[in-house]
């Protein structure tokens, strides 16, 4: 039997809410893992600090979980990276940055070193359509296999391959179209109603910049939105659908800010790892997300290093409508 098939094997059927009628999921983002140095070990700390704060039901990882470029050995890195939610049987799942396979190791067979973790729910999707990860969990109601929200995983990829186009890779139409047909199949079976759904992917889309320019937020932004140069319709297709209430990014480190956007609420994660740039005063950190069962939406927090929890984030007013 081979390691997806073993994988497989051991996995937990689905996710459930628990009996409270609560779910909570762990965002760890940018930890740039690279060969356990001390810094990674600050990283391991800060994780292990939060999974015992919170408890959560799933952590995902949202990309550039380790900087390949300077792993001796890539697969041994993700492993080191990902333990801490491993050896506490937490279920977890992971999306690709641009950094995790630069060098030495591909993004296949980074999955199949996610494929040989009991508690990884990971997938690689598809493989005729752009990306590795592409990947949908359903979260069911507690005591029952009714599915109540999806999560979808999306590779948004590297780097443009065109000529003509530098920067950032895009989420394809592909993977548009394939997100488009999941959430689709999810409306028939319940019904004829859109399934609550949130989002996971590493680099921003061009309407986080939107946001901030447009709409009350909340939180820091310290840098550009690093998006891609175009605009594939990912979100367009999100409004179209009906089902995404918040999607979840990373790759700039130093902003956190979360706004909503024709009813779409945009987050990003906190910086996770202390093996990447940051800023001063703007301590690494976890996204939490809580998940009630029966409600479309959900409520999140920022867990901090200094064991501090921020509620409510600052409040930034688009300019000229400062109340």
């Amino acid at each position: 039997m081979g390691i997806e098939a073993e994988a497989a094997k051991s996995l937990p059927k689905s996710l459930h809410y628990r009996e409270d009628g609560t779910f909570t999921i762990v965002q760890f983002t940018d930890l740039h893992w690279q060969n356990g140095e001390p810094d990674d070990m600050l990283t391991k700390l800060l994780m292990e600090r939060v999974l015992e704060q919170t408890s959560p039901d799933l952590v995902v990882f949202t990309g550039d979980v380790i900087y390949s470029e300077d792993c001796v050995d890539p697969k041994q890195s993700f492993r080191d990276a990902v333990r801490s939610a491993e050896v506490r049987g937490i279920p977890w799942a992971a999306v690709y940055g641009n950094h995790d396979t630069e060098h030495l190791v591909t993004r296949d067979e980074l999955m199949q070193v996610q494929l040989e973790h009991k508690h990884c729910l990971s997938s690689a999707g598809p493989e005729e359509i752009h990306g590795v990860g592409n990947y949908v969990l359903l979260l069911k109601a507690h005591g029952s296999d009714k599915p109540l929200n999806a999560l979808y995983m999306l590779d948004s990829g590297s780097y443009s391959t065109l000529p003509q186009l530098e920067g950032y890779e895009w989420i394809h139409r592909d993977q548009i179209d394939w997100y488009v047909s999941q959430s689709a199949r999810l409306r028939e079976e319940n019904g004829g109603e859109p399934l609550p759904a949130l989002s996971f992917f590493h680099i921003p889309l061009p309407e986080y910049d939107e946001v901030w320019q447009k709409e009350l937020c909340f939180g820091s932004r310290h840098e550009g939105v690093a998006s891609p140069r175009i605009n594939s319709g990912l979100f367009t297709a999100m409004m179209e659908m009906g089902d995404i209430v918040g999607t979840f990014c990373g790759h700039d480190h130093v902003n956190d800010y979360w706004g909503e956007l024709f009813g779409i609420r945009l987050c990003y994660g906190r910086a996770t790892g202390y093996q990447t740039y940051g800023r001063e005063g703007f301590p690494r950190g976890a996204r939490v997300i809580r998940l009630r069962q029966g409600e479309r939406d959900f409520v999140t927090e920022l867990r901090l290093d200094d064991g501090s929890v921020v509620h409510e984030q600052e409040e930034h007013y688009p300019k000229g409508i400062q109340l």
